[in-house]
């Protein structure tokens, strides 16, 4: 009895050291319903309008101060390249808001978000937006909803929902209510004093600062000047800003931070420790070595892999990690037997010279995502005849490699039937022509034309029409119910001794090559 009283003392004594810290809360839902919209009217900021497309490509951390308290808002992205960051952002975070668009209803991404909500059973406020559009159906997303196993407070479930329009404000107030009386019942504690732990949520290169990395803290309080390991990775917080770029000192439970003072670029979703000097720092990045590759396009396939297919050779630039794994998800889901693809190289920063290099070795396209191209790259490429194309939108981007791999399919050879001519008399043949006359009995007869000799079910031989004639002119083509003289170089016969005769069929047609596409 002494142990479990001392125990529950020394819980409660815990316990008493922590303080309520702000809810961390992801943003979920399909493309274009409103998510960074949504977010925009909270923070009367404009970040929907700054997005490449109008859509989010990254986990955006942003901070909302309410009635005095904070909220911590992870916004994400809807495109389903995507899926990844969708589920770490609900991994990390303490509530989910799941917009859904009141004049679309459930979509694919709202269902796969739906599956993240249930799979990290994260408590879930329902967001339906856009309800000042004159196709606003707010039943029949309830519905939708249901069908989904979704039931909302007003249709006899547990699930809190809230109409919204991003666009006119209406009922944001009571969105924001609802995130903090949720907040509330989760009881959320941190102990600021306690060891400092956080999860890195995007990184970057920047040409100024170096390698930069947005990190949520858990737990404690990280400080300007602290060791911090991130798997094998070291580093000294140089600087730190908050969401908004404002200088910090430290940052507490649930802050988003921007910090500078990396070796490397950290990998998202790893955790955030910190060291009390620099050789424990460096020790526990040795503990780490197991933990830390971050194992992305494993999904390429080299030729050596597989001799028989063609490869599309790439180069692969990105503005953060984030998108990088994006591009590596969506990479995957472009399957042939015939062709693949094989990444030599990836990083994230601005078009280099030494891309170029890299990618002239195999003539590879260098495809660069939100980046530039710096002038020396440009010249080179020009010079070694290497293609760089970049874009801001990552569909755009998959979509230009499934279009260069379909290059390297092989056609399909479509027989275009013309017509058929039954064979009357021959004149002259030998091992490598045959001249004969007959009637077109269906279609017409082409000059250029391939050829099947017929006798019933059987083929006897095939050939190409090198002439064609009617009533001893030279003629291009000859229609049905029409008699014909013609000359066709035989190609390939059924058998050695196989020969026309009369009676045979002549089945003409032309071969079209098709364009596959992947």
């Amino acid at each position: 009895m002494v142990d479990f009283f001392g125990s529950m003392a020394l819980e409660e004594a815990q316990n008493q050291e922590k303080q309520l810290r702000p809810p961390v809360v992801v943003v979920l839902g399909h493309v274009d319903h409103g998510k960074t919209a949504l977010l925009d009217t909270i923070r009367k900021t404009n970040v929907a309008g700054k997005e490449s497309g109008s859509i989010t490509q990254h986990i955006g951390a942003y901070q909302a101060e309410i009635n005095g308290r904070k909220i911590t808002f992870l916004d994400t992205p809807g495109h389903e390249a995507f899926s990844a960051i969708r589920s770490r952002g609900a991994k990390v975070a303490d509530i989910a808001i799941l917009v859904v668009a009141a004049d679309e209803g459930v979509k694919p991404q709202t269902k796969e978000a739906i599956h993240i909500i249930k799979e990290t059973k994260i408590p879930v406020i329902v967001a339906i937006n856009k309800i000042d559009k004159a196709e606003a159906n707010p039943q029949k997303v309830r519905q939708d909803l249901a069908v989904e196993e979704i039931l909302v407070e007003d249709w006899g479930g547990t699930v809190p929902i809230v109409e919204v329009s991003a666009k006119t404000g209406k009922n944001i107030s009571e969105l924001l209510d609802m995130i903090l009386l949720v907040a509330d019942i989760e009881e959320l504690l941190s102990d600021p004093s306690g060891p400092t732990k956080g999860i890195i949520i995007e990184s970057s290169l920047d040409k100024r600062r170096g390698y930069v990395a947005t990190a949520l803290i858990q737990e404690g309080t990280l400080r300007v000047g602290d060791w911090i390991v991130v798997g094998t990775i070291v580093g000294k917080v140089k600087s730190m800003e908050s969401y908004d770029g404002k200088a910090m000192t430290q940052a507490i439970p649930s802050d988003p931070v921007l910090l500078t003072g990396w070796s490397e670029t950290p990998h998202i979703g790893k955790q955030l420790n910190v060291a009390t000097s620099k050789a424990e720092a460096e020790t526990l990045a040795e503990d780490n070595v197991d933990l830390a590759p971050l194992l992305l396009f494993m999904g390429s396939e080299p030729a050596a892999q597989n001799p028989n297919k063609k490869i599309f050779n790439v180069v692969i630039k990105s503005d953060v990690s984030s998108s990088l794994e994006a591009i590596d998800s969506a990479l995957k889901t472009i399957q042939s037997d015939d062709v693949g693809f094989n990444v030599l190289d990836y990083s994230i920063g601005n078009i280099t010279e030494g891309d170029v290099k890299v990618a002239s070795s195999t003539k590879a396209a260098i495809l660069g995502f939100r980046v530039s191209v710096e002038d020396s790259a440009k010249r080179i490429a020009e010079k070694r005849g290497i293609k760089i194309t970049t874009y801001d939108i990552i569909y755009e981007m998959i979509a230009r490699v499934r279009d260069d791999m379909s290059e390297l399919l092989e056609p399909e050879v479509k027989r275009n039937a013309l017509g058929k001519l039954r064979v009357l008399a021959i004149f002259k043949k030998d091992s490598k022509s045959i001249v004969c006359g007959g009637k077109v009995t269906s279609g017409k007869v082409i000059r250029g034309a391939l050829i099947d000799v017929m006798r019933g079910k059987d083929l006897v031989m095939s050939g190409r029409l090198a002439q064609l004639q009617q009533n001893k002119q030279d003629v291009i083509e000859v229609n049905e119910g029409l008699e014909a003289g013609i000359r066709f170089d035989i190609v390939k016969s059924a058998t050695p001794s196989s020969e026309i005769k009369e009676g045979d069929i002549l089945e003409v047609y032309e071969e079209e090559k098709v364009q596959r596409s992947l």
